[in-house]
C-alpha cells in the first residue's frame, strides 16, 4: 500500500477555492439562464451546440459529445426541449439504429434571444475577472484536466 501524498497547504487552498467555483459558477450561469430566458446552462449549451452544427442537426452520440454530457443526462435534457418544442428528435437516414436532434424554428429563436445574457454573464463571472494572459492559463490549466478527465478524447472540448 502507498503512502497517502496529503496536499501542501498551497495544493490545499488551491483545491478549496477550486471546489468553490466548481459548486458556484453552475448555479449563477443556471439563475441567469432561468431567470431570463427559462433555461437552464445545460438546455442552453445543448442548443448551442445543436445552432453551431450544419443544418442544426446532429445525431445524439455527437451532441453528447459537444454538450459535454453522457447519453443519458443528454436524453432527459432533449425530452424536456423536445416537449417545449425547441428540438426535435427523428431516426438518422443513414443509420437508423441512431436518432437525429434537430433544433426547431422556436429552439433557433430561443437560443439567439438567450446568446446575449448568457455572453454578458460569463464575462462578468469568469472572463472579466481574469487578466489576458490568466484566460490563456485557464484554457491550459482546463486542457490539461480534460486530459486526465476525458482521456478517449470523447468530448469536444477535449480537441479544442
Amino acid at each position: 500500500m502507498t503512502e497517502t501524498r496529503w496536499l501542501s497547504e498551497t495544493e490545499r487552498a488551491a483545491w478549496v477555492r477550486f471546489t468553490a467555483v466548481l459548486e458556484l459558477l453552475p448555479s449563477a450561469l443556471d439563475v441567469q439562464l432561468t431567470t431570463d430566458e427559462g433555461l437552464t446552462h445545460f438546455d442552453y449549451f445543448t442548443l448551442a451546440m445543436l445552432s453551431e452544427a450544419p443544418g442544426r442537426v446532429l445525431r445524439t452520440s455527437a451532441l453528447a459529445a459537444r454538450a459535454n454530457a453522457t447519453l443519458p443526462r443528454l436524453s432527459k435534457v432533449v425530452t424536456r426541449l423536445e416537449n417545449a418544442g425547441l428540438v426535435e428528435r427523428a431516426p438518422c437516414p443513414e443509420d437508423r439504429r441512431a436518432t437525429n436532434v434537430t433544433l426547431t424554428d422556436a429552439g433557433w429563436k430561443k437560443v439567439v434571444a438567450a446568446a446575449p445574457g448568457h455572453v454578458g454573464a460569463v464575462r462578468h463571472l469568469v472572463i472579466d475577472a481574469l487578466t489576458a494572459e490568466q484566460v490563456e492559463q485557464l484554457g491550459a490549466i482546463s486542457a490539461a484536466l480534460l486530459g486526465r478527465l476525458d482521456p478517449d478524447g470523447r468530448m469536444l472540448a477535449s480537441e479544442a
